[in-house]
């Protein structure tokens, strides 16, 4: 089985989010994508067929712990893939739960469009908080769509230099798969920065994460009164990205660059 190694959200390597990227003969068992993620490591690795139409392939993203409905850098490392494969300047991704992903290739940069989802008021215990490291927040929000709960802080410095309790974060609050912290920018370039933990579901801080932004962008763009937006996230890898609201949708624009590319040999179906 063809597999390769992307690191999204950057155009340098060693930086950004590595992903995996499979491509199976045929369909395989959950449980084996789920052992293979385990095995490669990564946050997400996604597993890609083709379909009927051309440029159309089903994906699906399973992190080491779980299957994951929608992940961000591994849908860019697996466009970054197949325009390296097969060319052309489009893609239409369709996932696990049928949402529909359409991607594009402008010259080095790929444009992927994704879903906007809303936030709801939450108010979150100060187990939560301890567990980061926070003393005070701005605000708390969650995507229901995402379970994801979202903390705005008042300090970009702050957000860069916490240090969470993994272990305390996990058994502070049951049945969400992570916590977003961000903060506004206090760099000319960016709009705003944010961080994702996500021991519930995944490994514990993901280093890019672009599937957030279904509901982040649309968080700051009301808050900032923009539809274009640039993204800074502010882990040990750090990773970019272009946000742009049109509408119900948001477009994500970054670059990947692939590190890896190999042969999966010892597994079955």
């Amino acid at each position: 089985m063809k597999t390769y190694t992307v690191d999204s959200f950057t155009k340098e390597a060693f930086k950004g989010n590595p992903a995996g990227v499979c491509f199976p003969l045929t369909d395989i068992s959950d449980q084996k994508m789920l052992d293979i993620a385990n095995e490669l490591g990564l946050s997400e690795t996604a597993f890609v067929w083709a379909a009927d139409n051309e440029n159309t392939y089903r994906i699906r993203y399973f992190s080491p712990k779980k299957e994951i409905p929608l992940c961000g850098h591994a849908t860019l490392a697996s466009a970054k893939v197949l325009f390296k494969i097969n060319g052309g300047d489009r893609i239409h991704f369709i996932t696990g739960e049928n949402l529909e992903l359409f991607i594009a290739r402008e010259h080095d940069e790929i444009i992927m469009e994704f879903p906007t989802y809303e936030t709801i008021p939450i108010e979150v215990p100060n187990s939560i908080l301890n567990a980061l490291g926070l003393s005070a927040i701005v605000n708390s929000a969650y995507s229901e769509r995402n379970k994801i709960i979202l903390l705005e802080i008042n300090s970009a410095d702050a957000l860069a230099s916490l240090k969470p309790d993994f272990k305390a974060l996990v058994n502070s609050y049951k049945g969400i798969n992570g916590v977003l912290v961000t903060a506004s920018s206090n760099m000319p370039a960016y709009d705003y920065h944010y961080r994702y933990f996500w021991p519930w579901a995944g490994t514990d801080e993901d280093p890019v994460t672009g599937g957030v932004q279904t509901f982040l962008a649309n968080y700051w763009g009301k808050k900032l009164g923009k539809t274009n937006m640039k993204a800074f996230q502010s882990s040990k890898r750090t990773g970019t990205m272009d946000v742009e609201l049109k509408g119900d949708k948001v477009l994500l624009k970054s670059q990947a660059v692939i590190i890896f590319e190999g042969n999966l040999l010892a597994f079955d179906s």
